[in-house]
């Protein structure tokens, strides 16, 4: 056989052998990480926002000589180059935290008026979709279909039959964590009211 056609057929061989082959599958380790720890109202806010999109290991490894003006800089682009779901009063709250417990500020110099008068993280809508669109639910979760937690039709499904269905449900929002649905973890919703936690647990439990 020529070499013009042992080419095509070495390739075709190639491209059979890489369509028949399973896909990967990677898993993830469990996140271990934690927030220093820190009476500031920006750490609760920062344990359910950040987490949503990287791990607190990415907080822990920044330069210990980082500004109050640097940690804004940084929370900031957060928000607006890769759609962190925070508010401007929230980049405030998060970027203290930051700045007196990882960064060059003394503990307790550097405060917030909304710090002081707002509640951590809280949601200003009660609807559902609101608050499922300001946390950022819907990057994980869909209403039909596994993203990287599961569907929430599906976590009404395994709900059907549990009297305590919606007490369950709102804890699990409300704490996190992982190992219920798969290793990657959820983080936690302290920030948010009662009455959200139950709106959304209510939520997930009606599809």
């Amino acid at each position: 056989m020529k070499l013009r056609y042992l080419i095509p057929v070495a390739c075709t061989m190639l491209v059979s052998g890489l369509t028949q082959s399973a896909p990967l599958e990677i898993q993830l380790p469990p996140e271990t990480a934690q927030l220093k720890p820190s009476n500031h109202p920006g750490r609760v806010i920062a344990s359910q926002k950040c987490a949503i999109c990287h791990s607190v290991d990415y907080i822990n490894l920044q330069p210990g000589t980082m500004s109050l003006k640097q940690w804004t800089a940084e929370v900031t682009k957060m928000q607006r180059a890769y759609g962190a779901p925070i508010d401007e009063a929230e980049i405030a709250q998060i970027s203290a935290f930051l700045a007196t417990t990882y960064g060059t500020e003394p503990a307790g110099t550097v405060t917030t008026a909304s710090a002081a008068s707002a509640p951590a993280g809280s949601a200003k809508a009660t609807d559902a979709m609101s608050l499922l669109n300001a946390n950022a639910c819907l990057g994980c979760h869909a209403i039909q279909n596994k993203i990287v937690g599961p569907a929430y039709q599906d976590v009404a499904k395994h709900y059907k039959d549990d009297a305590q269905a919606l007490s369950k449900v709102s804890a699990n929002i409300r704490q996190g964590g992982s190992g219920r649905w798969g290793a990657v973890p959820m983080p936690g919703y302290a920030g948010l009211s009662d009455e959200e936690i139950h709106t959304l647990a209510a939520f997930i439990l009606k599809q």
